[in-house]
């Protein structure tokens, strides 16, 4: 089972990481320029943030392998419509269903508690490692086979995909009572609040943060999701029970997602920036090419797998809080580190390294922590929960990051002192997320079973 689960995650990890260094030639080939670009990775982006608690919703409804093969279905169907014909419309529908990956690991989650509670652990440290070395490696072969021609990358998901949909026909399901009802004007208003959120977070910086239309879409994302909440707090049958985060250890972990995410994931593109920026040119960089860059990444994804195969010993060594706060410290001891020693390549990558190792700590914690603490039918949904942090705090973590630079532009570059904030706040933000690791102490999950009544077919249990 965990076997089959590893090949889901890795597809997952491959649609992740191989489009990233094919869209600006892609672009060029076909008339995408760099708004269009930003466009799709828009879209991308509020698929993402959008599917994420559908996805685990419905999963917790209906039966988790049932809406993960509708998932991996959508992944293939997008990931082969690229690499057939590949034009700006499909790239964009492509993208778009490729956004199901998210609902991956909350699914999976909700299989692994059911089946093998035993192994939930060291289960998924194994299956956030996988993702981690498949996002790397996916860069890595897309580039590899689109040195010739462009388009041949886009063919890099496909074969993964075949694997992926085998493997979830394999997978068991998950067991225990399910049943409900879907609120769809509650799915509306989410919809609505969160492409609306995300339109701001990825295109504040381009517009202006102070710009008129930002602070209006901005209020009305606000005012969307507080209906939303108004909603769900009414509603006998929510779509995503917001009284989840009244258990405080949820709402500690999602924060610490938040926080940890910020950084680590939102500075992935600043980072190859960095790395590729000609030290003759800027004053600053290590002038790598791309698949030098692409290099590092992998070698940063490789520091997190070991991070993330060591998450369970460690637990069981220093307890559960201790690891939360553990990942936070090693993320901001990771970005003074770049503050401070970024002269030379090799001060440079031990320091990435080190944020690399903290990824897989952090990123396998939460989603195990996430999964145990709600009971067994809310697995995927707070799963799914975490997973929605960790979408939002790299949105935010990129946005701020953009931000600082488009402070600290000289001409044609991003001057030094954009990159030396940009560190300094994500160290300060990981060190935030380490504090509110302090809060998480020792409940029970089964407190959470009474803040929404299990129904079988609709009828209470």
């Amino acid at each position: 089972m965990l076997a089959a689960m590893a090949v889901v995650v890795v597809f997952s990890g491959v649609v992740q990481g191989y489009l990233t260094p094919l869209l600006p030639e892609l672009g060029a080939r076909l008339g995408i320029d760099g708004v269009g670009q930003n466009n799709l990775y828009l879209l991308a982006q509020a698929a993402f943030a959008v599917l994420t608690p559908l996805l685990s919703r419905l999963g917790d409804l209906h039966g988790h392998r049932r809406l993960l093969r509708i998932a991996l279905a959508m992944v293939a169907l997008g990931s082969l419509l690229m690499a057939l014909r590949p034009t700006p419309l499909t790239l964009a529908v492509g993208m778009v269903l490729q956004g199901a990956v998210v609902g991956f690991f909350p699914l999976l989650a909700g299989i692994l508690r059911s089946r093998a509670p035993e192994r939930g652990r060291t289960g998924m440290s194994l299956l956030v490692g996988a993702l981690l070395i498949a996002i790397g490696v996916g860069g890595l072969v897309a580039g590899a086979l689109s040195e010739q021609h462009a388009v041949a990358g886009l063919w890099t998901a496909v074969p993964v995909a075949v694997l992926a949909v085998a493997a979830g026909i394999a997978l068991p399901d998950s067991e225990g009572p399910r049943g409900g009802r879907f609120h769809y004007g509650a799915a509306c208003l989410l919809t609505v609040g969160l492409t609306a959120l995300v339109l701001v977070l990825a295109q504040g910086g381009t517009w202006g943060w102070t710009a008129p239309r930002t602070l209006v879409l901005g209020a009305a994302a606000v005012l969307v999701l507080a209906a939303w909440t108004t909603v769900e707090r009414r509603a006998e049958h929510p779509l995503v029970n917001v009284r989840m985060l009244s258990e405080r250890r949820l709402a500690v972990v999602s924060a610490h997602t938040f926080c940890a995410a910020f950084g680590t994931i939102g500075f992935l593109g600043a980072n190859a920036l960095f790395l590729g920026a000609d030290p003759d040119e800027t004053g600053y960089g290590m002038g790598l090419g791309p698949q030098a860059i692409a290099t590092v990444s992998l070698a940063m994804v490789v520091a997190g797998f070991a991070g993330s195969a060591a998450t369970p010993r460690l637990a069981r060594r220093i307890g559960d809080r201790a690891v939360l706060g553990t990942g936070g410290a090693l993320i901001a001891l990771g970005f003074l580190g770049m503050l401070l020693f970024h002269a030379t390549l090799p001060q440079y990558v031990a320091c990435a390294l080190l944020v690399g190792l903290a990824t897989g700590l952090f990123e396998s914690i939460t989603r195990t922590l996430s999964a145990e603490i709600v009971p067994a039918h809310q697995t995927a949904l707070a799963v799914g929960l975490n997973e929605l942090a960790l979408s939002l705090g790299a949105a935010i973590g990129a946005a701020a990051i953009g931000a600082l630079f488009a402070a600290h532009r000289l001409g044609a570059h991003i001057a030094l002192d954009g990159f030396l904030w940009s560190w300094g706040a994500c160290a300060a933000v990981a060190l935030l997320g380490s504090a509110v690791a302090l809060a998480y102490g020792a409940g029970h999950a089964p407190a959470l079973a009474a803040l929404e009544p299990l129904t079988v077919d609709g009828d209470p249990a």
